[in-house]
C-alpha cells in the first residue's frame, strides 16, 4: 500500500462572518504585527520572542506568507474592517488518520483588543472552514492548563477538553503541558 501524502492547506484563504474579516498577512502589516505581538501575555503562552520588535515582525510575516504559499499553514489577521489587524487565528497542522482529517488551530488577540469576543468569533469561523471546506472531522487546540483565558475562548467556541495525554513541550526554559481540546464536525443536515 502506497504512503498517503499529508494534506496541504489552500494557498489563499479569507473568511468573513460574525462581524469579522479574516485575511492573510501582507508585508504592509509588519508594524501592526510588532505592536500586537509585543505583549507579555502573548509571550507567556506562545513561543514568540519577547520583546517582539520590527525585525521579529518582518520575519514572522515573511514566514507566514511563505508557509501559506507552500500550503503548510493558514495564518489570518483578525480584522473587523479587512484592514487593521487585531490578532491572528491560524491552522498549523493537518493530518489524515484512521478517523479522518484532523486540523490543529490556534489564536491570539492583541492586548488592546481583548474583551470583544474576537478570538471566539475568529476561532469559530476558522473551525467551521476547517470542518466544511477542508473536510476535517476534528479540530484541535493545545492549551496550557493555567491559560484560563484561552480555555474560556475554546469553551465558548464549542470545544471540549479531552482525556488525551497532554503534549509536553519546552517553553522559555520550563516544561509545559498542552492539554488537548477538540471540536468534532457536526453532521450535515
Amino acid at each position: 500500500m502506497a504512503d498517503q501524502a499529508e494534506p496541504v492547506f489552500p494557498g489563499t484563504v479569507s473568511l468573513t462572518g460574525d462581524g469579522l474579516r479574516l485575511r492573510q498577512w501582507t508585508q504592509a502589516d509588519v508594524e501592526s504585527v510588532a505592536e500586537l505581538f509585543d505583549d507579555e501575555e502573548i509571550a507567556r503562552w506562545t513561543p514568540l520572542p519577547s520583546p517582539f520588535g520590527l525585525d521579529d515582525a518582518r520575519a514572522y510575516v515573511a514566514r507566514a506568507i511563505e508557509r501559506a504559499a507552500a500550503g503548510r499553514s493558514i495564518q489570518l489577521a483578525i480584522t473587523t474592517d479587512g484592514h487593521r489587524p487585531l490578532g491572528e487565528v491560524g491552522a498549523f497542522g493537518m493530518r489524515t488518520g484512521p478517523d479522518g482529517v484532523s486540523v490543529e488551530l490556534g489564536y491570539l488577540v492583541g492586548r488592546r483588543h481583548r474583551g470583544h469576543r474576537l478570538a471566539v468569533r475568529a476561532l469559530s469561523l476558522l473551525t467551521d472552514y476547517a470542518h466544511w471546506e477542508l473536510g476535517a472531522r476534528r479540530t484541535v487546540l493545545g492549551i496550557e492548563r493555567h491559560n484560563l483565558a484561552s480555555g474560556a475562548v475554546a469553551r465558548a467556541a464549542g470545544y471540549r477538553l479531552t482525556d488525551a495525554q497532554p503534549v509536553t513541550r519546552e517553553h522559555r526554559g520550563r516544561r509545559v503541558e498542552l492539554h488537548v481540546w477538540e471540536r468534532l464536525a457536526r453532521p450535515a443536515g
